[in-house]
């Protein structure tokens, strides 16, 4: 066993001067993600739709003492995830970590749900990872001393069904497993790892109903929480620790994995 490593095992996690890409960075877990990395020392390459939401995340960012590139781009297509790269290796030479935070779900039970919006979910949470993560790879590939980490968004409707009209969501999700797991295979040799993090429900603007002290908001979380061996729902920072572990040296061994952020939700 390395002698130096044990003097100071904490620098596995070390980020330090890293550019990391994360699209979806005005969302609640993509700015996180942002503001998390941002503290860690990492540069950034920020990217959103909503250019009010992605610039109050910027500035998140950068009083953190962050660089930070931020644009106002969806990773909608091949030229526009080639082109967030490239943005990246043009302000700061290189591309170190991806982090694929974008997505949306859209909720409705099979009869109603036109296949219009099943693909559009598909687009936004499968193709549109592919895309970055190939993109990334390219770049990656290229950088002189190889290696990267790439960090998808999954969830734990990855692995279960709901009743509640997620026929897309699940597929969606179910989907960016697959892909985690055969990029994992694919790019083993090369240094660069391929993880996806798979939450339950996590405190956030969307999500906010859920820790209200109504009687609809009691009764969802009685039913949700009845299945959680940690017996609560999630914070953000539960995510902190799964994502400097996925971009950092400490996960190098690990690669097509799906790490559960659930509470056990998953295990039971």
């Amino acid at each position: 066993m390395n002698a130096e490593f044990l003097k100071n095992p904490a620098s596995l996690f070390d980020v330090k001067g890293k550019v990391a890409v994360i699209t979806g960075a005005s969302g609640a877990f993509g700015a996180l993600a942002a503001q998390i990395l941002a503290g860690a020392g990492c540069k950034l390459v920020l990217t959103a739709g909503k250019k009010a939401d992605l610039d109050a995340v910027t500035k998140d960012c950068e009083k953190l003492g962050a660089e930070v590139e931020a644009l106002n781009v969806r990773p909608s297509n091949e030229a526009a995830c080639d082109d967030i790269i490239a943005a990246g290796v043009k302000r700061f030479g290189r591309v170190d970590i991806l982090v694929v935070a974008s997505g949306k779900n859209d909720v409705a039970k099979i009869p109603d749900m036109s296949p219009e919006r099943f693909l559009d979910v598909m687009d936004a949470n499968v193709t549109q990872s592919w895309l970055m993560a190939r993109a990334a790879t390219k770049q990656m590939l290229a950088q002189a001393d190889g290696g990267g980490k790439i960090v998808l968004m999954s969830s734990a409707r990855g692995l279960l069904g709901h009743p509640a009209g997620y026929t897309a969501y699940c597929a969606s999700k179910s989907a960016v497993d697959g892909i985690t797991k055969a990029l994992g295979c694919e790019l083993g040799p090369t240094g660069i790892t391929v993880n996806a993090i798979a939450p339950t429900v996590f405190r956030s603007p969307l999500t906010a109903w859920m820790f209200a002290d109504d009687e609809k908001a009691q009764a969802t979380r009685a039913g949700f929480l009845a299945r959680v061996p940690k017996g609560r729902l999630g914070e953000p920072e539960d995510l902190a620790g799964p994502l400097l572990f996925l971009t950092s040296r400490a996960s190098d061994f690990y690669t097509g994995h799906i790490l559960y952020a659930d509470g056990g939700y998953t295990a039971g």
